[in-house]
C-alpha cells in the first residue's frame, strides 16, 4: 500500500512537471452551484467534474466516507476547493488544462521556477534554485500548520502573551458566539463574545489549541506564541450534528468554562423535542433542565432554583419579553425557524446582566442567507409557518422574514357545537431581521418582532393581547484589543378583555406597559491576561396599570384609570476574568443600579401605627414631575474555578441581584391579564442572594458529561397576598399585598450523552422554596409568621430526554417528566354562620396536587437525500402525554346545595397525536 501511495505520487509529479513545460494557454473561467444534501467528496469531484471542464486526479482511499452536506453559489472552483478543503489536511494543484490533483497531508506546487528553461543559466545553479523554491513552499506548508503570533525572535522569551481575535463560520462569515478556545497543555480557556471575539493568554511557546462550538467542528491548530498578536479563526458547520448532540453548554465547556448554571440549546437540535401539537418549544426544552420547574401543564411561566415566573429576565436580540407565549402558554412566541440558539443562566451571572433574581434566558435569532435566497416553513395540526431569507447585498447585507399563524378559528368553525364553533383561539407573530457587514470591525444588526392573540369561549370575554419588540445593534472593534457592542432596544406588551354579554354592563379593560433601552458594553483585553467587560445601561418605563370603559353606547359602566407610572433605571457596570494560575481561574464583578420612579403620581399616606388599608389613609402627596423615590443599591458577582484535571473541575459563584419590577397575577402560572408594577414609595425593590457550588465531571473522552451542582438563596420583598387581595384596577394596591422575605436551597444533577446513535440527558433535581411574612399587624402576616412553602415548591423532578437515530433519516426521540405536585390551600372543615355554610382552610399551602408524570414520543422523517429536488422536506409525527394521564393542574371547590365538592381539573386528560410537515427550499 505505501509503495502504491509513492508510486501514485511520483505519478503527479511527473504529470505537473510535462504540463508546466507546455506552452501556456488560458484557463477558462468556470464556476460552480450547488446545494448537495448527504454527499461525499467524490460525489462532489464528480459533479463538478459534469458542469465545468475541470478534471480530479485522486487517490480514493485517502478520502473520508463520511456524507456531509454542503452548499456553494457561482463560485469559482479554486474557492469552491478553499471552502471544501478548510480545516483539513487535503492539498490541491490546479495546472493550464484544468486537471486538479488532490492528495492529503502533502503540499503540491504547480508551477516551476520562472527562469527554469532559460538555456543561458547554469543547470547546478537552477537546479539549487529550484530545490530552494520547494524548500520555501515546504516552509510555507509548515507555517499553514505552524500559526505563528508576535513578532518572531530567535528564541522564546519568557513571559506571557495575549491574542485575540475573531471567530466566525464559513457560510456567512457571522460571528460565532460562546465558541470555546482551549490551551491543550495548559488547561486554560476563553470564549467567544456577542461579536465572536475572544482574547487568552498564555505563556510563549509552541502551544496547541483546540476551538469548538454547539453546530461546528472541532479544530485544533498550532501556534507559536512569540508575542501579543491576533489570530482569527474560521469554523465549519458540523454536517453530523444531529446524529450526535442534543443539548451542550459546549463540549468539555462545562469543565473547562468559568461559567455555572448555565446550558445553551441549538435550535437545530431542539427540533427533535416532542411538543404538544406537535410545536417545536424552546422554553419547553429549558423546562427539561435541572433546576426549572413549571406550576403545572400548558404553562410556559418559569420557576427557577426556586424562584417565582417574574425573576427570569428573558431577552430577544436583547429586548425584554413579559408574555412568552401564545394562547394561554399553549405555544412558545417563538418561531424555532428564526431562533439560533437561548442560553441560560441559573448562577454566575456577569456584571453586564441584571434585572431579575433568578435567571437570564438569552434568546438569538439567525442572520439570514447573505448568498442566496433560500425558504423554510411547516404546517401543522393548528398553525403553519414560513421563513424567507436572502441577501439584500450579496455577501454584505442579509434579510430573514418569517411569519407564522394559527388557523384554529377555521377549525373551530367546522366543528357541530355551538359554543365551540363560536369560540375564537387565534394568534400570529411577524419575524425581520436585518444583517449588514459593513467592513471587518463594523456590523449593524436590526431585529423587530411583531405578534397578537385572541381568545374567547362562545360568547364570554374577548381576550386580546399583543407583544412589539425592536433592536437595533452596533458592532464596532476599536483595535485588537478594544470592542464595543451598542444596542438601542424597545420593548412593548399590551392586553385587553372585552364583554359584550349584557349590553348594560359591555366594558373593555386594558393594560400596558413600555420599555425603552440603550446599552453600551466594552470588552478590553488588558495587560497581565484580564478581560474587562465593562459599560452601562438606561432603561426607561412606562406604564398604563389598567382602565377600564365602557364598550358600545348603551353600556351604563363608568370610565376608571390607574394613574400611569413612569421610572428610569441606571446601571454601570465593570467585570475581570483572569487565571490566577494554569489551574485557577477567578472573575469579578460589580454593577450599580440607580431607579427612580417619575412623576406625576398620587401618593397616599397611611397612619403609622395602623396597617395599610383605605380607611387607614391620612393624606395624599401630589407629585407633578420629578423623583417619586429612588432606589440604589450595589449588585457583586464572583466565580471561581479549580481545574483539578483536564476533565474535572470545581467551580464556586456567589450573586448579588436587585429587581425593580414586580409581576401581580390572581393565577398560579403566567397568564396575559398579568400586570407589572414599578417599585416605588410604598413597594420595596425585591433583593435576592444565590451562593452556588459544583462539580463537573466527564467520561470517555468528553462524550458524557456530569455535573452536580447545589445552592442556596436568600430573598427580601418578595410580594405576597393578603387573603382575598384583589389585583384587578386596585388604587391601592399596596393595601392588598405584603413583603415576604425567602429562602431556597436545593442540589442539581445532569448527565449528558453528546455523542452516538442514542444521545439525550437525564437530570435531577431536589429543591425547596418557602416564603415567611412577618408584621406587628395580624392582617399583614401570613401563617402566624412561619415559613410556608412557596406556590413554586416541588421537591423532586426528573426528566429523561432521548433521541435514537436509526439512519440519516430516521430517528426517534422521547421525553419523560415527573415532578412533585405543587402546593395548594385546601378547607378542612365547614361550618354555618349567619346561615350560611362557610369553609375553614388550612394554613397556607400545606397540601399539594398530585405528582406530575408525562411522556411525550415522537419519529422524525426526513425526506429522501437527492441533490436535485424542489424542496427538501421532513415529516414528524408525535404523541404529547403518551400514556393518557389526568395530570392535575388545579383543584377547586364549589358550592351544590348543602354541600362543598371539590374537584381537580387536568389540561390534558388523553394521549394527543400530531403531525407536522416541515419544507425548505
Amino acid at each position: 500500500m505505501r509503495l502504491n501511495r509513492h508510486l501514485y505520487f511520483i505519478g503527479v509529479v511527473v504529470c505537473i512537471v510535462y504540463m508546466a513545460a507546455v506552452p501556456i494557454s488560458a484557463q477558462q473561467a468556470n464556476s460552480f452551484s450547488g446545494n448537495f444534501i448527504q454527499t461525499t467528496y467524490v460525489e462532489l469531484f464528480k459533479a463538478i467534474e459534469h458542469s465545468t471542464d475541470y478534471r480530479f486526479y485522486f487517490d480514493p482511499s485517502q478520502f473520508d466516507s463520511i456524507k456531509f452536506d454542503f452548499q456553494t453559489d457561482e463560485k469559482s472552483i479554486p474557492q469552491v476547493l478553499d471552502l471544501l478543503f478548510v480545516n483539513t489536511d487535503y492539498y490541491y494543484a490546479i495546472d493550464y488544462f484544468n486537471n486538479i490533483y488532490i492528495v492529503r497531508g502533502i503540499y503540491l506546487q504547480s508551477q516551476l521556477p520562472d527562469d527554469y528553461f532559460n538555456l543561458t543559466a547554469d543547470r547546478d545553479s537552477v537546479h539549487v534554485k529550484m530545490q530552494g523554491a520547494i524548500r520555501n513552499e515546504l516552509q510555507v506548508a509548515i507555517q499553514s500548520k505552524l500559526n505563528i503570533i508576535g513578532r518572531v525572535t530567535n528564541d522564546f522569551t519568557p513571559g506571557e502573551a495575549t491574542i485575540t481575535g475573531v471567530i466566525v463560520d464559513t457560510e456567512n462569515r457571522n460571528p460565532v458566539v460562546g465558541a470555546t478556545v482551549f490551551c491543550v497543555e495548559l488547561g486554560i480557556g476563553a470564549v467567544s463574545d456577542p461579536s465572536g471575539r475572544y482574547k487568552i493568554t498564555l505563556p510563549k511557546g509552541v502551544r496547541t489549541i483546540q476551538v469548538s462550538s454547539v453546530g461546528f467542528k472541532n479544530s485544533e491548530y498550532k501556534i507559536a506564541v512569540y508575542g501579543d498578536g491576533n489570530f482569527d479563526i474560521i469554523l465549519s458547520e458540523d454536517i453530523s450534528l444531529l446524529n450526535e448532540v442534543i443539548v451542550e453548554s459546549e463540549r468539555g465547556m462545562n469543565v473547562k468554562g468559568m461559567q455555572m448554571g448555565f446550558e445553551k440549546l441549538d435550535m437545530k437540535v431542539m427540533k427533535k423535542f416532542s411538543a404538544v401539537m406537535g410545536e417545536v418549544d424552546i422554553l419547553k426544552v429549558i423546562q427539561a433542565l435541572p433546576g426549572v420547574q413549571t406550576v403545572g401543564e400548558a404553562s410556559n411561566g418559569l420557576n427557577v432554583r426556586g424562584g417565582s415566573a417574574d425573576q427570569n429576565l428573558i431577552l430577544y436580540n436583547n429586548a425584554v419579553v413579559y408574555n412568552p407565549t401564545h394562547l394561554f402558554g399553549f405555544f412558545t412566541a417563538f418561531n424555532p425557524d428564526e431562533i439560533k440558539s437561548a442560553e441560560l443562566m441559573k448562577s454566575g451571572i456577569p456584571a453586564d446582566l441584571g434585572g431579575r433574581l433568578s435567571s437570564v434566558i438569552e434568546i438569538n435569532s439567525r442572520s439570514g442567507n447573505d448568498e442566496k435566497f433560500v425558504g423554510t416553513g411547516g404546517i401543522g395540526p393548528l398553525t403553519g409557518k414560513l421563513t424567507l431569507e436572502g441577501p439584500l447585498i450579496k455577501n454584505k447585507t442579509s434579510l430573514l422574514m418569517g411569519v407564522r399563524s394559527s388557523y384554529s378559528d377555521w377549525l373551530l368553525s367546522k366543528v357541530p357545537n355551538d359554543a365551540i364553533s363560536n369560540s375564537s383561539a387565534s394568534f400570529y407573530d411577524v419575524n425581520l431581521n436585518v444583517d449588514h457587514k459593513h467592513n471587518r470591525d463594523n456590523s449593524i444588526f436590526y431585529s423587530a418582532y411583531w405578534s397578537n392573540d385572541k381568545f374567547k369561549f362562545n360568547e364570554d370575554s374577548l381576550y386580546r393581547y399583543n407583544n412589539l419588540l425592536t433592536s437595533l445593534s452596533w458592532k464596532h472593534s476599536f483595535n485588537d484589543r478594544l470592542n464595543g457592542l451598542f444596542v438601542l432596544s424597545h420593548s412593548g406588551y399590551n392586553y385587553s378583555v372585552e364583554s359584550e354579554a349584557n349590553v348594560l354592563s359591555a366594558f373593555r379593560l386594558s393594560y400596558g406597559i413600555r420599555q425603552t433601552d440603550i446599552k453600551g458594553e466594552f470588552s478590553l483585553v488588558s495587560t497581565g491576561g484580564h478581560g474587562l467587560l465593562f459599560g452601562f445601561n438606561s432603561t426607561l418605563y412606562a406604564i398604563q396599570p389598567g382602565m377600564n370603559e365602557p364598550l358600545g353606547d348603551s353600556s351604563l359602566i363608568s370610565t376608571d384609570r390607574l394613574q400611569s407610572e413612569r421610572a428610569i433605571e441606571n446601571v454601570v457596570f465593570i467585570g475581570d476574568s483572569f487565571d490566577l494560575n494554569p489551574r485557577l481561574s477567578v472573575y469579578g464583578g460589580l454593577r450599580y443600579s440607580i431607579f427612580t420612579a417619575l412623576g406625576p403620581k398620587n401618593v397616599y399616606q397611611y397612619a403609622g401605627n395602623l396597617p395599610k388599608k383605605e380607611d387607614t389613609i391620612v393624606d395624599t402627596l401630589a407629585i407633578r414631575s420629578g423623583a417619586v423615590a429612588t432606589h440604589h443599591g450595589p449588585e457583586y458577582r464572583a466565580s471561581l474555578k479549580y481545574q483539578v484535571r483536564e476533565d474535572f473541575s470545581i467551580k464556586a459563584s456567589y450573586n448579588l441581584m436587585r429587581q425593580y419590577i414586580h409581576m401581580l397575577s390572581n393565577a398560579t402560572s403566567i397568564s396575559p391579564t398579568d400586570i407589572w408594577k414599578i417599585s416605588d414609595t410604598h413597594i420595596q425593590p425585591q433583593r435576592g442572594s444565590q451562593w452556588s457550588i459544583g462539580v463537573y465531571k466527564n467520561f470517555r473522552s468528553g462524550s458524557i458529561a456530569t455535573s452536580l451542582e447545589g445552592y442556596y438563596k436568600q430573598s427580601r420583598n418578595i410580594l405576597d397576598y393578603k387573603d382575598g387581595a384583589d389585583l384587578i384596577l386596585n388604587h391601592n394596591i399596596e393595601t392588598d399585598v405584603v413583603n415576604a422575605s425567602g429562602i431556597a436551597f436545593g442540589a442539581e444533577l445532569m448527565i449528558k450523552k453528546l455523542t452516538g446513535r442514542l444521545n439525550g440527558w437525564i437530570s435531577y433535581t431536589y429543591s425547596r422554596s418557602y416564603l415567611r411574612t412577618s408584621s406587628e399587624f395580624a392582617t399583614e402576616t401570613v401563617n402566624n409568621g412561619n415559613y410556608y412553602p412557596s406556590n413554586y415548591d416541588k421537591p423532586h423532578s426528573a426528566n429523561f430526554v432521548g433521541n435514537f437515530k436509526f439512519s440519516h433519516r430516521l430517528s426517534l426521540s422521547m421525553n419523560t417528566t415527573y415532578s412533585t405536585g405543587r402546593p395548594i390551600t385546601l378547607p378542612l372543615a365547614k361550618y354555618q354562620l349567619d346561615d350560611a355554610i362557610r369553609l375553614f382552610y388550612s394554613e397556607r399551602n400545606q397540601h399539594r396536587v398530585p405528582d406530575y408524570f408525562r411522556i411525550d414520543l415522537s419519529v422524525n422523517l426526513e425526506g429522501n437525500h437527492k441533490i436535485r429536488k424542489l424542496a427538501h422536506s421532513s415529516w414528524t409525527f408525535g404523541i404529547y402525554n403518551l400514556t393518557g394521564r389526568n395530570n392535575v393542574y388545579s383543584v377547586y371547590f364549589r358550592s351544590e346545595g348543602n354541600s362543598i365538592s371539590g374537584y381537580k381539573m387536568s389540561i390534558f386528560g388523553s394521549p394527543i397525536p400530531s403531525i407536522t410537515y416541515n419544507f425548505r427550499f
